[in-house]
């Protein structure tokens, strides 16, 4: 993952100074998908381990929205 990034940092910095050939936006968009799924599949696993507790103390697991 580090990589990752490191790589995505490097390319927007040439973005930003040079400008990127047609591969390097290419590879770019293909960088920022995989962290982009790495990031929800993180935060899924995150939030099936969390619960909500109501006043009475009952804990109710987190459940994905209906329809997404």
């Amino acid at each position: 993952m580090e990589e990752l990034i490191k790589r995505i940092n490097e390319l927007a910095k040439k973005s930003k100074t040079e400008g990127l050939t047609a591969e390097e936006k290419e590879e770019q968009a293909v960088l920022r998908g995989k962290y982009i799924a790495a990031f929800r599949q993180g935060m899924e696993n995150t939030l099936s381990n969390v619960y909500i507790v109501d006043e009475k103390g009952n804990k109710k697991k987190v459940e994905k929205k209906k329809g997404h």
